[in-house]
């Protein structure tokens, strides 16, 4: 199998404060706000909510297409982390975040997610049990050098095999996002599917 061919990912920039200022979101004034996770931030949030819900985001499914050079690898064995693409749906979760702590919680997500801004923030309407909210959200951005694109299969799982980065391996967050959903009674396919071979290859590895 011919390996996916990879960015140089050495040499990524960090946003600079001015730049991160610029794709910040404006908050609603003195209002509680939702936030929509379907990845990481569904079994590990990190700031302090008041309700959870679970949701659907239609218009942009859930996807292994972005290269993870820190959290879940490095810049020469890049891992593979969840984006929200366009296309399809995605159940995930919504929280709601206290309007006194809205400022901080924002510093805090963009901290996580928007390091080198493969990721672009905006409001989307998401579909609960108790109606639709209106949810920070953290969608790829396609020009990223970061976005890996519709990788094949075993692209995908080579890649997850061999990333591990400050926060772990890229298996574990696979395990983590597919069990977390399992806890919810959502059964993503493609999710399930590629834990599965994964866990198969890894145990044929010497």
């Amino acid at each position: 199998m011919t390996p996916p061919k990879l960015p140089t990912l050495d040499d990524l920039q960090n946003l600079s404060a001015e730049e991160l200022a610029a794709r910040r979101l404006s908050l609603p004034p003195g209002e509680d706000f939702w936030v929509f996770g379907y990845g990481s931030l569904m079994w590990h949030p990190g700031f302090p909510h008041l309700e959870v819900r679970l949701a659907r985001l239609r218009g942009f499914h859930r996807s292994f297409c972005v290269y993870s050079h820190r959290y879940r690898g490095t810049p020469e064995v890049p891992g593979l982390v969840l984006g929200l693409d366009r296309g399809g749906s995605c159940h995930g979760m919504v929280y709601r975040v206290p309007a006194a702590e809205g400022e901080e919680v924002l510093d805090y997500l963009y901290e996580r997610e928007m390091v080198t801004g493969v990721y672009r923030p905006s409001w989307r309407r998401a579909e609960t049990e108790h109606g639709q909210v209106s949810a920070i959200t953290f969608v790829v951005d396609r020009d990223h050098r970061q976005y890996a694109g519709r990788l094949g299969h075993d692209d995908m799982v080579e890649l997850i095999l061999q990333g591990c980065g400050n926060r772990g391996p890229c298996m574990e967050y696979l395990e983590n996002t597919v069990h977390h959903l399992r806890n919810l009674g959502v059964k993503d396919r493609g999710l399930e599917r590629l834990l599965k071979e994964v866990a198969r290859r890894r145990e044929e590895k010497p």
